[in-house]
């Protein structure tokens, strides 16, 4: 009977909640907007938080069931300390260097500018309080992210430092408050991590440089061919075509061409590897920027398309079209005569209509498929699947509907003014080179070596070899 009430009493406390796993109090350095919601946010989590402040007074802007104390006595009752002040005030950290000593303090501070001082401000924090163990983190993430419960902010947090068992405490923390960290390796990094948050766009910088380039240039071949070239030889005044039907013309063009560019890079990687026989060497610098960057220029691609859809669905409104339609039927009424309907042309519309359709349907998956919510939800094949099989679908319908508007235009002399091709003929060169080829690579007498060499197969081990051997001799 005892043996049996032991057994039960021993069950009962291992289904009971163990109480006596609480968190550790954090003391946070800073009463600013990032310190009072990265305190909220531990609060939230289960966190006693105590903030050190030179106003002992608790304000109503202060976090509820927060504490607030001087420094030294608020830096006392933790050993985590979070500075959540800027690099400039750090000196009156000095006169508590003994009260800090050991602690380990979390620097979430950033800079106006890159590179603004020559050394980071967690590596400054660590020579003003050598006795303390300094990490950086918190910097990535907004105050305003951490009041929307991060909901439409990144997750992810840098984190950095020296002390590998302070840096885990600090990670600790970063998961509780439901934030992904990303251990970025010792505090050298820092730097790194104080740049991050002021570079702008730092991905997009070659797509956006890029597609204003192409934009421009189409821009103005259109307005030379469509406005100048009908101006001097018929006089005729369509300088209102800037507003809208160049737009429209411009626009697939460059959502053709981007997307295109997306693929090309895929196709430039598998020519290098075959003709390489090996995956073990890099691609050239222009290469792998590129292939960094096909995300921002199928966004971009993306946008484009959305515009020429807008373009397109207002073409019915514009007086010049009103203008158009109506001569046309006064002319048949004058001549009275009416124009039979023309198959081939009805045929023609419904079919690059339809491949349109069908193209900015996939395209739209495509980009859906790319944000970070979704593809987070997704294993490597179903993404592969679409950003790839569905992805060249699309480029292919695309490709189509361009061929099907505009392929009446290759072999009108009409359509070469001053000798120069139409638009839509010199937007089918990319997409079309890219298709060629990549039909080419996916022959079995070439995916399948292109297969083998992507799983690790060498045609010539012996230079893998030779080329280890002398990274492993450069290192040493």
């Amino acid at each position: 009977m005892r043996k049996l009430m032991n057994k039960k009493s021993s069950n009962m406390i291992a289904l009971a909640p163990n109480t006596s796993n609480k968190r550790e109090t954090v003391c946070i350095f800073g009463t600013g907007d990032f310190g009072r919601a990265l305190g909220h946010k531990m609060i939230q989590s289960g966190y006693p938080v105590v903030y050190g402040s030179r106003s002992t007074q608790i304000s109503n802007l202060i976090p509820k069931g927060a504490e607030v104390m001087g420094h030294a006595e608020a830096a006392q009752k933790a050993a985590i300390i979070i500075i959540a002040i800027q690099r400039q005030h750090y000196n009156f950290l000095t006169p508590l260097a003994e009260v800090l000593r050991g602690k380990v303090l979390v620097d979430i501070s950033n800079n106006l500018k890159l590179n603004q001082y020559p050394e980071s401000n967690a590596e400054h924090l660590a020579q003003l309080l050598p006795g303390s163990k300094v990490v950086k983190a918190f910097n990535t993430v907004s105050a305003w992210a951490l009041q929307s419960g991060t909901l439409d902010a990144s997750r992810q947090v840098f984190v950095c430092g020296d002390d590998v068992e302070a840096k885990q405490m600090v990670m600790n923390i970063v998961r509780a408050l439901g934030l992904t960290p990303l251990d970025k390796g010792s505090l050298l990094a820092a730097q790194e991590i104080e740049n991050y948050p002021l570079q702008l766009f730092p991905m997009w910088k070659f797509p956006i440089f890029l597609s204003l380039g192409l934009t421009a240039f189409f821009f103005f071949y259109c307005v030379a061919l469509d406005i100048i070239y009908t101006y001097i030889y018929e006089n005729n005044n369509f300088s209102f075509f800037i507003a809208i039907t160049i737009p429209n013309r411009v626009c697939p063009v460059m959502a053709l061409i981007l997307l295109a560019l997306v693929y090309l890079p895929g196709i430039f990687a598998a020519i290098i590897q075959l003709y390489r026989g090996t995956k073990y060497r890099r691609f050239p610098d222009w290469l792998d920027k590129w292939m960094l960057c096909r995300k921002q220029l199928g966004l971009i691609a993306l946008a484009f398309a959305s515009l020429h859809v807008v373009f397109t669905l207002v073409t019915p409104l514009r007086a010049f079209v009103s203008w158009r339609t109506s001569k046309r039927i006064i002319s048949q009424v004058l001549n009275n005569k009416t124009e039979p309907l023309d198959h081939t042309n009805a045929w023609l519309s419904d079919s690059y209509l339809a491949l349109g359709i069908l193209g900015f349907f996939l395209f739209v998956l495509l980009g859906i498929t790319s944000l970070p919510s979704v593809s987070n939800n997704v294993n490597w094949r179903e993404f592969r699947f679409v950003q790839s099989k569905l992805g060249y679908l699309s480029l292919i319908l695309c490709t189509a509907h361009t061929l099907v508007y505009g392929g009446k235009w290759f072999l009108s002399p009409s359509a070469y003014k001053w000798y120069l091709p139409d638009i839509y003929i010199l937007s089918l060169i990319i997409p079309c080179a890219v298709l060629v080829v990549k039909f080419l690579l996916i022959f079995p007498c070439v995916d399948k070596p292109l297969t083998q060499i992507r799983q690790g197969w060498e045609r010539n081990p012996k230079y893998s070899e030779q080329s280890n051997y002398i990274i492993n001799k450069s290192a040493v």
